[in-house]
């Protein structure tokens, strides 16, 4: 891995205390350097110490102070785009760092060509036994769900549930142990992408096809 990264500075969360609640634009602005440096770019770093390691993770973005939502700048966010509409996130926080394996935000192809998988017996039940294990792992599986059982396909149908998703999520926390102040910290998310890979194989091969 590059040497660049070395993990986030201990004063990053010092950063990130000044920008809970609701900090005035003064405050904001007078912490926007200090953001740059200390949380930001550690993050740029990590995603190319990762990209590195594995060469599937270069198409990446690091959001910047300018590109925050609704007190984003209270956290930084980065993607890894694997597919359309498929993506790796990686978030710094006050809480540490989490990854996040999304398919949303999809097409109306996209929704009917991940139905038709699920409702596959092969492609199906491969996904019930990817989304068996992460679950075992203590990766949380998440998505938005119709609110009733999808018509064309019998209620009893042994994935209705996974018939039912809009977008499917796994998230895996990583939590904030002095490891993030060290190198280690690149191998923590790089591990969890290799954890996740299973399912973003399967969104990207049955679902995100060009």
């Amino acid at each position: 891995m590059t040497e660049d990264f070395v993990g986030w500075p201990r004063g990053a969360f010092d950063v990130l205390l000044q920008l809970e609640g609701e900090p005035s634009a003064e405050v904001r602005r007078q912490c926007r350097r200090d953001r740059e440096e200390l949380v930001r770019r550690p993050m740029i770093e990590l995603l190319n110490a990762v990209a590195d390691a594995d060469p599937a993770y270069e198409d990446f973005s690091v959001w910047g102070y300018g590109e925050v939502l609704l007190q984003a700048w209270q956290r930084q966010s980065a993607i890894v785009r694997l597919g359309r509409n498929v993506e790796l996130g990686v978030r710094f926080d006050l809480d540490g760092l989490e990854v996040v394996l999304a398919w949303w935000y999809a097409p109306t192809v996209q929704i009917e060509r991940y139905r038709a998988a699920v409702a596959d017996s092969a492609s199906g039940r491969r996904l019930t036994g990817i989304i068996r294990k992460l679950e075992g792992e203590g990766v949380a599986i998440s998505g938005d769900l119709l609110k009733r059982p999808l018509r064309g396909y019998p209620a009893d149908h042994p994935r209705a549930q996974l018939l039912r998703h809009r977008s499917l999520i796994a998230t895996r926390p990583l939590g904030c142990e002095d490891w993030i102040h060290t190198p280690a910290a690149a191998d923590r998310v790089v591990a969890a992408f290799t954890q996740l890979r299973p399912l973003s194989r399967w969104l990207v091969e049955n679902v995100s096809r060009a």
